[in-house]
């Protein structure tokens, strides 16, 4: 099982961007995938999930209407999408795979860094 991130981010305050986490090695929509992200100096902040099988989504309420999860079961690949972005997102952001209550498998993370 891999779960494989695109590269690292620079955006302008304001902007959006969008990483991708492409999963391999198993049955794509038979789990569910969570983002979550971790700022500097910061805990993990659980971002929502995704249910790549019916395209089920819950976004954390703090982020609600900025942020847009997405599956192409095609090529078996999770998207965030994150809006009017400002300096308080900046931070690693990583998929992963979950298995009952827990995450089993992550992706490498990804850093997304905004600045002026």
């Amino acid at each position: 099982v891999q779960l494989v991130q695109s590269g690292a981010e620079l955006r302008n305050p304001g902007a959006s961007v969008k990483v991708s986490c492409k999963a391999s090695g198993y049955t794509f929509t038979k789990y569910y995938i969570d983002w979550v992200r971790q700022a500097p100096g910061q805990g993990l902040e659980w971002m929502g999930r995704i249910d790549p099988e019916d395209g089920g989504i819950k976004y954390a309420q703090k982020l609600q209407g900025r942020v847009t999860f997405t599956a192409d079961t095609s090529t078996s690949t999770a998207y965030v999408e994150l809006s009017s972005l400002r300096s308080e997102d900046t931070a690693v952001y990583y998929c992963a795979r979950v298995v009952v209550v827990e995450f089993d498998y992550w992706g490498q993370g990804t850093q997304v860094t905004v600045s002026s």
